[in-house]
């Protein structure tokens, strides 16, 4: 069974505007928030058996919930991330000293490229697809490819609401993938359609939901409640769905994948 990092929300807060959800008038309801992430590592622990190892909190760093944003492991290696704007820059230490403690082989990007982890790098079968624009820069996936010894496939993103891959695309086997047409350009659309046999289209108000920012384990799905359309595809295709209110946390643009980051 897979394991994950996940950071408890004790410091989880809209304190700055860094995408299109973020609102630092509309701030976040701390209890509720902790219901949230409770309820999605109960569920990850105790019905799908997954392992979660935890990251503590730090005060001053309300994003650090957002694991998937530390980097990108793939075995022994973590390429840490290099992230765009300074308010998550000093996520980095923290995350850096977690898998030092670890014995983890730590890499990164080139300084003047940004890379923001598994935000913006999915595996599907033996490759990777990336996302660019937004948060990481294309030059990145170079650099992830040469580490890893694979190929990595670039797309671009361009509706800024949708601004890190795992908002927007979910790979679900090593040939489908659920992904939201127009968030990416025409290029990356057609990318998508050569790649992946079964790419399956999310409807525009289930995108708006974070459809496509489900965790995937084997054929269990979680996926944010009230995702009708998705959630009967996903039933269709012999996946189980489980649903789980994290209306919290998109609050900062995030759902069940950016709260996670897969260790293995």
């Amino acid at each position: 069974m897979p394991s994950f990092l996940m950071c408890p929300p004790d410091f989880y807060q809209i304190e700055y505007e860094i995408n299109p959800w973020m609102n630092r008038r509309r701030p976040a309801e701390t209890a509720a928030a902790m219901r949230q992430w409770l309820a999605l590592h109960d569920l990850l622990t105790t019905k799908l058996g997954a392992t979660v190892e935890l990251l503590s909190p730090v005060k001053g760093l309300p994003d650090l919930v957002f694991t998937a944003n530390a980097g990108l492991v793939a075995g022994e290696k973590f390429i840490r991330s290099h992230f765009r704007f300074p308010q998550r820059q000093r996520e980095v230490p923290q995350f850096e000293a977690w898998f030092k403690k670890r014995a983890y082989r730590i890499f990164a990007v080139p300084e003047e490229a940004f890379f923001e982890g598994e935000g913006d790098a999915l595996p599907l079968g033996k490759r990777f697809f990336a996302g660019y624009r937004m948060r990481s820069d294309i030059q990145s996936h170079w650099k992830v490819a040469e580490i890893l010894g694979c190929e990595v496939l670039s797309l671009e993103l361009v509706d800024p609401r949708f601004y890190h891959l795992d908002t927007c695309f979910c790979p679900l086997t090593d040939r489908a993938a659920l992904y939201f047409p127009p968030a990416f350009d025409d290029y990356g659309r057609k990318v998508i359609a050569a790649s992946i046999p079964e790419a399956i289209p999310v409807v525009p108000e289930e995108a708006l939901r974070f459809a496509c920012n489900a965790i995937v384990i084997g054929n269990e799905v979680v996926l944010h409640a009230g995702c009708e359309a998705t959630n009967r595809e996903l039933r269709r295709r012999g996946l189980k769905v489980h649903e789980l209110d994290l209306s919290e946390f998109h609050r900062a643009g995030g759902s069940a994948k950016c709260l996670v980051l897969r260790l293995s």
